[in-house]
């Protein structure tokens, strides 16, 4: 895996959407927010809700000082209000703590609303720590390059490469570009069906396509 960490980022430097969580010098209270609304929906569907949102709340403290009807206002249409108010009680929580958002993957995942998958896209995107994330894309993306017979949804092919990439993000540069990159790749090339191979930049290594599996 070390070999395909340049391509990979080096590709996603040149292709990666311009999303506004991804801009230098985002807040990690913006990275935060894109996460809970990113959950279980499309990136297309996020943008427009996210930058207002931001505009209503900027940051921890008028989050977690405003009205929740107010906040459900914000997020009305995105759906799952639920995560509207576990992002409030996050706030609230961080808030109370005299803080800003945590940079330790444990202290994350210890918030409402935030499983490990989460915890790791806010470690790693915000603040460079080396945890994979690892969702539907990554999974894909990486069951391809290995062609692995397995169910790629069963937990212990997750468990599985959740390790190999554990190991293998502790030797990048930019965990959060290597984890971005591989995010992206399954969004807008490695497709489910059919997968966009012949603009891969990683199809030299990908072993479904040598197999024809891809």
């Amino acid at each position: 895996m070390p070999d395909l960490v340049h391509p990979l980022t080096q590709w996603y430097r040149a292709n990666a959407r311009d999303l506004p969580w991804r801009r230098d010098g985002f807040s990690a209270w913006g990275v935060l927010v894109s996460e809970f609304m990113l959950q279980q929906t499309q990136v297309a569907t996020v943008l427009p809700y996210f930058e207002r949102f931001l505009r209503a709340f900027p940051d921890l403290a008028s989050l977690a000082a405003a009205d929740s009807d107010a906040v459900l206002k914000q997020w009305e249409g995105l759906g799952y209000y639920s995560r509207a108010r576990r992002l409030q009680e996050c706030a609230r929580i961080i808030v109370a703590q005299g803080g800003g958002v945590p940079d330790d993957f444990d202290a994350l995942a210890a918030l409402p609303g935030i499983g490990a998958y989460t915890a790791a896209a806010i470690a790693s995107i915000a603040f460079g720590r080396y945890y994979p994330v690892v969702d539907g894309n990554v999974l894909r993306v990486q069951a391809r390059l290995r062609a692995l017979p397995d169910d790629i949804g069963s937990a212990a092919v997750k468990k599985r490469l959740y390790e190999s990439l554990l190991e293998t993000i502790r030797r990048v540069a930019d965990p959060s570009a290597f984890n971005q990159a591989q995010m992206e790749l399954g969004a807008l090339i490695c497709l489910p069906r059919p997968p966009r191979c012949s603009e891969c930049p990683l199809r030299e290594w990908c072993r479904a396509l040598a197999l024809g599996a891809a």
